[in-house]
């Protein structure tokens, strides 16, 4: 029978088993052994008691017996304690509690060298994020301390090591996915032993920083590399794997928590932006949405902390619209986070080359859910649009469309447009039925933001100007006229 059985859904202690999982090199916590235990947990006694981990740990495991500085000069107590909290899995006696995440009777070791705390009852300074001694709350029967088995209590010691150091916290990745969580947990541990190694070979009392890139840009930039990889091998999964980021320090100082969860639609999206169709487009949009540095003259620039791109997925479906708006239409960005914002330049008409209606439509589809035959009537039209400009080389319906402020002004340009294509003896440019699918509603049911259908025909109708080069021919004049940011934008509402 195996030591584990399955995974826990705790995000912290599925972690730390997917860290034991990875430093022996094995698939899944079912097949761990005694002996991988033993190692994992002999590698952890070994240098949990120095630097650059002793000093680290306080994010974690706060007065433990790790980090207290009152154990520092005296090794054979750290050294007790180490065994009492790394190898209780050894220990056979059993309490009459029974640990919530394995569903097996807690371990009979007071994880304390004194012997003071209850047998089995573990506190902060072995769980990050749970109360302290003596606290009551949130127990049942006012019995504090959490019945852990030995299993997990070093499941839980190995949760740093699975985890990224990103602004000083730990970033620990979970996920549904039995693979994606193994692949985040071994991405990080490989990372962190190099790291550990470096520093205790260069006498370094600090643990090096994972990356030098914010948690939701790292989340999402290792998480693509997890789905080519995946893709590479046949392995995407159907439907798409849940994502949730814990960026959490256990500090004495305070602790806190930040929980930045990828919706299912986005991890879809995702996931199908890695086919051949859509990779090279996405990746254009990607390497346009990173922090702009600059270099100082003799120096090397750098490396970025963000992907805008990247953190505003996590603002998904809810700004769907904005996301749009700004990534796939080019609007300059309003709202700026700093003055390394990449979005401050951003340029419809200068980067029309990066506007794609067929990675549109994927979003649509994916993200915002959007009813197909709405999708079919924006294509039409954007269709219409670009070839009645082409034909008729209609610049002034260009730019009235193109910086329309108001959904009044839209609705004339359309109309005057009509008014000339029947004059001429051609159908109108659009029927009721269609603008009304377009602006108006979905299924009947009343559209709130004008602006999305406008911007999703402009995405289209500009794709389609540049293909037969009319847009090109007119850029410069075009780029005379003012474009609004999006914060302007909504001013005019």
């Amino acid at each position: 029978m195996p030591l584990i059985e399955a995974y826990t859904g705790h995000p912290l202690i599925d972690v730390g088993l997917a860290t034991l999982t990875a430093y022996a090199h094995k698939r899944h916590p079912r097949e761990l052994t005694q002996h991988d235990l033993q190692s994992a947990a002999d590698y952890m006694a070994r240098n949990y008691v120095v630097n650059p981990l002793r000093s680290f740990l306080t994010v974690a495991f706060p007065n433990s017996g790790f980090t207290n500085p009152a154990f520092f000069n005296s090794p054979d107590k750290q050294q007790r304690y180490a065994k009492n909290v790394l190898y209780a899995y050894t220990v056979a006696e059993s309490t009459g509690d029974r640990d919530p995440f394995l569903d097996v009777p807690a371990t009979a070791q007071s994880y304390d060298i004194k012997g003071e705390l209850p047998p089995g009852r573990a506190y902060r300074q072995h769980v990050p994020l749970v109360t302290g001694e003596g606290c009551i709350n949130f127990y049942p029967y006012g019995d504090p301390g959490l019945p852990l088995h030995g299993v997990t209590l070093l499941a839980i010691h190995a949760l740093p090591l699975g985890c990224a150091k990103v602004a000083g916290r730990l970033l620990a990745v979970h996920s549904d996915h039995p693979e994606l969580l193994l692949y985040f947990a071994k991405i990080f541990l490989t990372a962190n032993l190099k790291n550990i190694q470096t520093a205790q070979t260069a006498g370094a009392k600090k643990l090096p920083e994972t990356s030098p890139h914010r948690a939701r840009t790292l989340l999402i930039d290792h998480l693509m590399d997890a789905m080519r990889e995946q893709r590479r091998w046949g392995m995407l999964q159907e439907p798409p794997p849940t994502l949730t980021a814990y960026h959490f320090t256990n500090s004495g100082r305070g602790a806190d928590l930040s929980i930045y969860p990828l919706p299912l639609e986005v991890a879809g999206f995702l996931a199908a932006v890695q086919s051949p169709g859509y990779a090279e487009a996405w990746a254009a949009l990607v390497r346009r949405g990173w922090q702009i540095t600059h270099t100082k003259r003799g120096k090397k620039a750098p490396p970025p902390t963000y992907n805008r791109l990247y953190e505003d997925l996590f603002q998904l479906p809810e700004q769907a619209a904005t996301f749009i708006r700004r990534y796939f239409l080019r609007r300059p960005g309003g709202r700026l986070w700093d003055e390394k914002d990449p979005t401050q330049t951003y340029d419809t008409l200068r980067d029309a080359a990066l506007i794609s209606w067929h990675l549109t439509q994927l979003f649509l589809r994916k993200v915002m859910l959007m009813d197909e035959l709405r999708i079919q009537h924006i294509q039409a039209l954007g269709d219409d649009l670009a070839n009645y400009i082409v034909a008729q080389n209609d610049r002034r319906f260009f730019r009235h469309f193109y910086m329309a402020r108001r959904y009044d002004e839209v609705r004339a340009a359309l109309i005057k447009a009509s008014q000339a294509q029947i004059r001429r003896g051609q159908p109108p440019l659009i029927t009721l039925e269609r603008f009304l699918a377009v602006f108006e509603q979905t299924g009947g049911i009343p559209a709130t933001d004008w602006r999305l259908g406008r911007d999703l025909v402009l995405i289209r109708m500009l794709e389609r100007l540049f293909e037969q080069g009319w847009l090109q021919a007119h850029t410069e004049e075009l780029s005379a006229a003012e474009e609004l940011t999006e914060e302007e934008e909504e001013e005019t509402m």
